[in-house]
């Protein structure tokens, strides 16, 4: 009786997948966390304040260069390789990934952003997780999603154990066995998504298309996904450097203090939003793109209100007795005044990942400009009139305003 109903009634089949599809993201994503969470407390100890800045500094460059890297290793990837096919596609992400790598980290290290005996090191990682990027997304365009998350937990969860066994087996507590550590689960995670591929590989190409053609295409569209990125960041940052001038340095830790509490619930929207940018992108069909982001948005918005009402019950001495200490007072009231915007941004990045799906990159990065915007314009009069509650809200009416634009432009898409 029941595959008889599932066979009448395709959609329910579909949104079970869907459903699994979020819970197997969603909790590979808190593994990976809350051992991240323990291994932060790991190399305190063991590399000490200065240790772990440097390594800070690496991770950092590392990460600059990927994002630069994304233009052709991102999303891009997703939404180009539904509508020309993987092959295609494989030699501009992997030469753009060399070479975007070695442009990157010669002009950070040209402005001194990291000590340049590590250059090697910000090069090759950046490499690693470049190529990693792209076969990830690779692998999300053909929806193995259970492949995505296996690689994004090789690379990242991983490295908990192999640290272990650096720091306490072998007893090397030093920074070179953090990078070797790097080195052997971004290899092993790069590896294991070229064996996942290797099928893909084999495919012929269904869709005629000139290579500069698609490059340009794929370039301009990368380039507006970079953009949206980059203003979203700013969005949830800005806020620091404005409570930094009218409080002070006490302020900004107290607003990170709670806003890295509150933004534990956006692994949820993340996870929920690669799930929804795959289908979409696979769709070819409006409605059926615009049905899968809306039952997907009223699971997101469920979730992450429910997780956020949790952490909004949990009593301030919890903070300032045992997570944190008695200079946090009031992170419970910055969390209140953030909790609104949380859940709002969660929201924007389904709709963010439906824009991006269906080749409107353009609207997701409007709807972070704005929102960078009204952040700019809010907080200049909230935080000095509130400090550091002032920041935490001027970043939730921010993010309302992403969320509506958003809203308002997904109303309108046809």
């Amino acid at each position: 009786m029941t595959m008889a109903r599932l066979w009448i009634n395709p959609r329910r089949l579909l949104a079970n997948a869907q459903i699994r599809k979020v819970l197997e993201t969603v909790a590979t994503r808190y593994l990976v966390a809350f051992l991240n969470l323990v291994l932060l407390f790991v190399n305190a100890k063991v590399l000490g304040a200065e240790g772990l800045g440097l390594v800070g500094i690496i991770l950092a460059s590392m990460n600059l260069a990927v994002i630069f890297n994304s233009i052709f290793c991102g999303s891009t990837i997703v939404y180009f390789m539904n509508r020309y096919g993987m092959k295609r596609l494989v030699a501009p992400a992997y030469l753009w990934a060399v070479a975007g790598s070695a442009v990157a980290t010669a002009g950070m290290a040209a402005l001194g952003l990291f000590p340049l005996a590590y250059a090697a090191d910000v090069y090759f990682l950046a490499l690693l997780n470049s190529l990693i990027a792209a076969n990830s997304r690779f692998l999300l365009g053909a929806d193995r999603v259970g492949g995505f998350n296996l690689v994004f937990f090789l690379q990242s969860g991983l490295l908990f154990f192999v640290l272990l066994f650096y720091y306490y087996i072998w007893e090397k507590p030093e920074v070179a066995s953090y990078l070797q550590g790097l080195y052997i689960t971004n290899g092993a995670a790069l590896a294991v998504s070229f064996l996942l591929l290797r099928r893909k590989f084999a495919e012929k190409e269904s869709v005629a298309v000139s290579r500069s053609s698609l490059l340009r295409e794929m370039f301009v569209y990368g380039l507006w996904s970079n953009v949206d990125n980059l203003a979203e960041t700013l969005s949830s940052r800005l806020n620091y450097f404005l409570v930094q001038r009218f409080v002070g340095l006490s302020g900004v830790g107290l607003l990170d203090g709670g806003t890295k509490i509150s933004e534990s619930v956006w692994h949820i929207s993340r996870a929920v939003g690669y799930i929804v940018n795959g289908e979409v992108a696979r769709s070819h069909d409006a409605g059926d793109q615009r049905q899968t982001t809306l039952r997907l948005l009223r699971l997101t918005f469920g979730a992450t209100s429910a997780v956020m009402l949790v952490i909004l019950c949990i009593p301030e001495w919890v903070y300032t007795d045992y997570l944190f200490s008695a200079e946090f007072e009031g992170i419970a009231n910055v969390i209140r005044c953030l909790a609104p915007g949380i859940v709002a941004l969660a929201c924007n990045t389904i709709l963010s990942q439906y824009f991006i799906g269906s080749g409107r990159v353009k609207d997701s990065a409007y709807a972070s400009c704005t929102g960078l915007a009204v952040l700019a314009v809010a907080g200049g009069v909230m935080v000095p009139l509130w400090g550091v509650s002032g920041g935490a809200g001027a970043t939730s009416v921010a993010f309302g305003a992403m969320l509506a634009v958003s809203w308002a432009k997904f109303r309108k898409a046809k």
